[in-house]
């Protein structure tokens, strides 16, 4: 099983960051998510589904996304989803961000992936944590890039 941790501070405001996890901006931060249609909302946001498409190359996946933890109060905001990807691989994924102070956001990406059967987890066995840690890496840059276009928009 791959595991990540990575905690970063980006100088945005929280509900600025917390913007680009939004439906309508889901695809700034994550340019190969092509599709993100919500299938069934629930009061609370925990147990709601999204069927998800996601796009690299020419492969196309589409699995259905699960919010499995939510908490959005003003100095804490987190995301927790969990999907099964083409049957061979478990994910799950938490978005966490903590207001330091006006301008400044702690966020906090955590997550896992764990084979789900014998092919997903040599499969597993054959990805690399550097390889893992790259993505990981370039997703909180990529949030981290698109939060400071918005905090610097003057408006």
């Amino acid at each position: 099983m791959l595991t990540w941790h990575k905690e970063i501070t980006i100088q945005a405001p929280i509900e600025t960051i917390w913007n680009l996890f939004d439906l309508d901006q889901i695809q700034r931060i994550m340019p190969n998510v092509v599709e993100h249609k919500p299938l069934e909302i629930k009061e609370g946001v925990v147990g709601s589904t999204y069927e998800q498409t996601y796009k690299e190359g020419k492969r196309t996946q589409t699995y259905i996304v699960t919010d499995i933890e939510y908490e959005n109060t003003t100095h804490k905001k987190h995301n927790k989803i969990e999907f099964t990807l083409a049957k061979l691989f478990k994910i799950q994924a938490g978005f966490t961000l903590i207001k330091v102070d006006e301008k400044t956001t702690r966020f906090i990406y955590t997550g896992q992936n764990e084979g789900t059967n014998f092919m997903g987890r040599l499969l597993s066995k054959m990805g690399t944590q550097k390889q893992n840690d790259k993505v990981v890496n370039d997703f909180v840059e990529l949030v981290r890039t698109e939060a400071l276009k918005d905090a610097n928009k003057v408006g």
